[in-house]
């Protein structure tokens, strides 16, 4: 029979490294939800979740509709930076983190851009 016998010095040793373990888990997503808080113009509706699967760590980042042009910037360039620095985040604690920024309820407004088809319908009507 294999028995394991741990001292009380060695479970409570154990017991510091998880509680270390579950602090630092937060650690990427408190650090995206400040940077994000900080470029945001309503900062109080920012929502960050964090969620781990075998394929690593997902940070979901909700925010007011009216600040994604914010969030993502010109060209996507202000999304890729935060992507960058949680990834870094991550390194730091043995994780592979990646950033979804969610789309607003109902998707995005109505562009008011026309088709080609439907220019060349009103040309042909004329």
């Amino acid at each position: 029979m294999n028995e394991c016998f741990f001292s009380n010095a060695e479970m409570h040793s154990q017991s510091v490294v998880y509680k270390k373990v579950s602090k630092a888990t937060d650690r990427d997503r408190d650090f995206v939800e400040m940077i994000i808080k900080e470029i945001v113009n309503k900062p109080e509706s920012v929502k960050v979740v964090r969620t781990v699967d075998e394929l690593g760590v997902l940070l979901s980042v909700k925010v007011d509709p009216e600040d994604m042009g914010l969030l993502i910037g010109r060209s996507g360039s202000t999304a890729k930076a935060i992507r960058t620095l949680a990834r870094i985040v991550g390194m730091r604690n043995n994780a592979r983190v990646n950033l979804k920024i969610e789309e607003p309820e109902g998707g995005r407004a109505p562009s008011s851009t026309r088709n080609v088809e439907d220019v060349m319908g009103e040309l042909g009507n004329l």
